[in-house]
């Protein structure tokens, strides 16, 4: 007969895979439909106009993560109390249920409070160190006063975002996000091509008015704080401000000392090195996320059982096994693919070696990214306020090895945005490295081991991944790239082989 814990954690476990393939259709359906409006403006899209979007994105960005991501992290720390209940006493299981997600809703109140500075700082802050080439470009500033609006906007919804977060509501939040990003495609792209043929130039208005109808209030429509969220999302938020820093470092160094022109150029290398990150490993570190912290609440005596942990670290272990098979593929094929689909997708005026090098070069950085945010999930779900504050401390020596990579390979390298990609490489593997060993000691305070034998693959099968790599990078040296058959023959063969 099974035990009521090994059903609780079977239910657990289904809502996060039903999670998990939710958000995946979120960001696959995002992507497309994002991909696809790229796709038709892309041709008759200058790289400064693209470079300016980056720094939209950014902008929009940075009020969004200061304003709600420590909120949201705190709020995901926040146990459905109910769970716990017994089933005799229904009506009190739904009065506890029901003050869990009204101190959720009120905390969460606090992005608004906080985004209303945060825009109007950041706000003056990018306005006041523009480049005049940006300022002159066509409604410059009202696409940053509509870019600003729209992150309030999406401010103003996090009430609703949070219920159903909680919840795990992620069917609901799939039925409502895709046609949102449907419609914000739909409508940049209307606007790019209605002003192409009206032979008007709007700037970058059309990328403004995409943030604006994605933020609609209308997507989430669904009398205490609790202090406990409250202190822990005080502490989450000044290591988000760190981390803010480390994870949009590069867009913000380019900002400062690149031109327009560089800043489109790596914008593009950004989004598209990054599709598969964005829609596959986003996701599965939200859904692990929700998971991490929901079996790694404290039950009704304060207390972890064996069980939670044991599933908590047999997630992760298989995330990380899965996450390893990704790279040994990615790394050979994704350098010699790029060339062949950029000058696909992109045509002549963005088939170029300095765009298809560093998109190969992209790929690399992107399963350090993936394993950064995987460990960097089960941390913040698992660490308290004062392991978050020894966190953030820590953040501060990221913060120096980034510095110190970035002007080694920027500034004595002299490699530019190249520098930019390899800089974040080291930044992501020293963040990585922290959050592993944080998660062995928590491991080992619980009963639990991690021994690096677990989550490491056969070796045979990085030996074979090594040689592929090492193969591709001499034939990129040399000059002697496949042609777009030969591609697809050696990357079959390399797939059924691993």
């Amino acid at each position: 007969m099974a035990k009521p814990g090994d059903a609780r954690m079977g239910k657990i476990l289904t809502s996060s895979a039903t999670g998990t393939t939710f958000l995946i259709m979120i960001q696959l359906a995002s992507r497309i439909f994002t991909f696809a409006s790229n796709q038709l403006i892309l041709r008759t899209l200058s790289p400064v106009v693209l470079g300016i979007a980056a720094q939209l994105e950014l902008f929009q960005i940075s009020i969004l993560y200061f304003s709600r991501e420590s909120i949201r992290v705190a709020i995901q720390r926040q146990p459905m109390s109910s769970s716990t209940k017994s089933k005799s006493q229904p009506g009190q299981a739904n009065d506890t249920e029901s003050l869990a997600s009204q101190a959720v809703v009120n905390v969460s109140y606090l992005s608004l409070a906080l985004g209303i500075p945060a825009t109007l700082f950041f706000t003056i802050l990018y306005q006041r160190f523009v480049s005049d080439e940006a300022s002159k470009i066509a409604f410059f500033h009202l696409s940053v006063a509509i870019t600003g609006l729209a992150a309030l906007i999406e401010l103003s919804i996090e009430p609703f975002f949070a219920v159903v977060q909680q919840h795990m509501l992620y069917e609901k939040r799939a039925t409502v996000e895709m046609p949102a990003a449907f419609l914000r495609s739909f409508v940049t792209s209307v606007a790019f091509i209605y002003s192409s043929r009206a032979n008007y130039n709007p700037g970058v208005v059309p990328f403004a008015l995409g943030h604006l109808v994605y933020s609609d209030p209308s997507k989430y429509i669904l009398g205490l704080f609790s202090r406990r969220l409250t202190s822990l999302a005080a502490n989450v938020f000044f290591q988000s401000l760190v981390k803010h820093l480390l994870t949009q470092g590069d867009t913000m160094m380019l900002a400062a000392l690149s031109g327009l022109e560089d800043q489109g150029i790596y914008s593009l290398a950004s989004n598209y090195g990054g599709l598969v990150a964005r829609i596959i490993f986003q996701p599965l570190e939200e859904s692990s996320r929700n998971l991490f912290s929901t079996l790694m609440s404290p039950n009704e005596s304060g207390k972890l059982s064996r069980m939670q942990i044991r599933t908590a670290k047999n997630h992760l272990v298989d995330i990380l096994h899965a996450y390893q098979l990704f790279s040994i593929l990615i790394f050979p094929l994704g350098p010699m693919m790029v060339p062949q689909l950029l000058h696909i997708l992109g045509g002549r005026q963005w088939a170029s070696p300095k765009v298809g090098d560093l998109l190969s070069v992209y790929c690399y950085y992107i399963p350090f990214l993936a394993l950064n945010g995987i460990t960097e999930a089960f941390v913040s779900s698992a660490a308290n306020p004062s392991e978050i504050r020894r966190q953030t401390g820590w953040m501060g020596v990221f913060s120096a090895c980034y510095a110190v990579a970035a002007y080694t390979f920027l500034e004595l390298g002299n490699l530019g945005a190249y520098g930019l990609v390899l800089a974040n490489i080291v930044n992501m593997f020293v963040r990585t490295l922290w959050s592993f060993s944080f998660i062995t000691s928590y491991l080992h305070r619980h009963g639990e081991h991690l021994p690096a034998s677990e989550v490491a693959i056969r070796p045979a099968s990085f030996i074979i991944g090594a040689l592929a790599s090492a193969i591709v990078t001499q034939q990129t040296l040399e000059n002697s790239r496949l042609g777009f058959f030969q591609v697809c023959a050696c990357s079959g063969i390399y797939v059924l082989v691993m």
